[in-house]
């Protein structure tokens, strides 16, 4: 117990929340400091709930990465969105991310809605879970627009009868106010002890880590349709026997065996490329940050398979993850 000389410990849960493809894995990873949630040009990147974790002298702040929440069009979307409400129930507090550099929309008012039915309580203008605006991208646009869009930005709450605990102008790009929002973040957390080792940037499984890199190689260069059709299976991580010299420094390889699902077989075809030159790029660029990941070198097997929509089907999705 704190005596009244003892410096204050905060720890909980943010969850950060938006639209696809609006800033979310990319502020989870600058307020981290690392990179544990992929990133990718492409909208509905982010599968599951990243965890980061910052650690302060003062507070561990644990940061939840959802699916951007959005209308869904299948059963996958379904499941995504169910996800996030379920994230959004068991969180301190909600950071909405409203970029910067597109206007208020259909998206960001049904979210706001979104919100306001499930973490509300029934009191008009008060959430359940403190919500904080962010608006993300602060770096793409000049000070006569930050102004215009923060006015939207607080229009959005009053449509929906509520008040944002905060608003927090962001650019995880250059870092503008990242250390601002974490305090903001804080400071809506209640007293408690760390929650996880100060060593630990993230609490998902290697495997969960090593499919999102492999995921996030195979999303870059592509087009529009294929991120909603490609989900990926790490099949096995074994150490090759006798790989390893522990004396001379030398890690053992691992064998990481990988599957990469897609619905139809022009989209194969894509994520392969003419005679595999693509699916050796996805593997390049996979393996460097498994190898980081994991610490070890690696052989990285990839494997392209159809699944002919899965995303409609309940019992592929199971088998997938989902």
């Amino acid at each position: 117990m704190n005596d009244d000389t003892s410096p204050v410990h905060r720890s909980g849960f943010a969850c950060l929340v938006g639209r696809p493809n609006v800033g979310k894995s990319t502020l989870t990873n600058a307020l981290v400091g690392e990179k544990v949630a992929i990133m990718s040009a492409r909208p509905q990147t982010t599968r599951h709930t990243i965890r980061g974790i910052v650690h302060r002298p003062d507070a561990q702040l644990v940061l939840v990465d959802t699916p951007g929440l959005h209308r869904p069009r299948t059963l996958l979307g379904e499941r995504l969105n169910d996800l996030v409400r379920d994230t959004l129930s068991e969180v301190d507090v909600i950071a909405f991310c409203l970029p910067a550099d597109q206007k208020i929309g259909p998206g960001d008012r049904y979210i706001a809605q979104q919100l306001a039915e499930t973490v509300s309580t029934r009191r008009t203008g008060s959430f359940k879970v403190p919500v904080v605006a962010v608006v993300t991208k602060a770096d793409t646009v000049d000070r006569s627009a930050m102004v215009d869009h923060l006015l939207a930005v607080q229009e959005l709450a009053a449509s929906v009868d509520r008040e944002w605990a905060d608003i927090v102008p962001v650019s995880a790009k250059d870092g503008f106010q990242v250390g601002e929002l974490s305090d903001v973040l804080v400071g809506h957390l209640p007293e408690g002890p760390e929650l996880y080792p100060g060593g630990e940037l993230t609490d998902e499984p290697e495997a969960v880590m090593v499919a999102e890199l492999v995921r996030e190689a195979a999303l870059e260069g592509v087009r529009d349709e294929l991120p909603h059709s490609l989900a990926v299976v790490v099949e096995e991580i074994v150490e090759r026997e006798g790989s390893g010299d522990e004396a001379k420094g030398r890690p053992p390889l691992l064998d990481v065996r990988v599957n990469l699902f897609v619905e139809r077989d022009s989209q194969k075809a894509i994520v392969i490329g003419r005679g595999g030159s693509r699916l050796r790029s996805v593997g390049t660029e996979a393996r460097r940050g498994i190898e980081a990941l994991l610490g070890s070198r690696v052989y990285l097997d990839l494997h392209v398979k159809v699944a002919k929509d899965w995303q409609r089907d309940p019992k592929q999705l199971r088998r997938l993850g989902f």
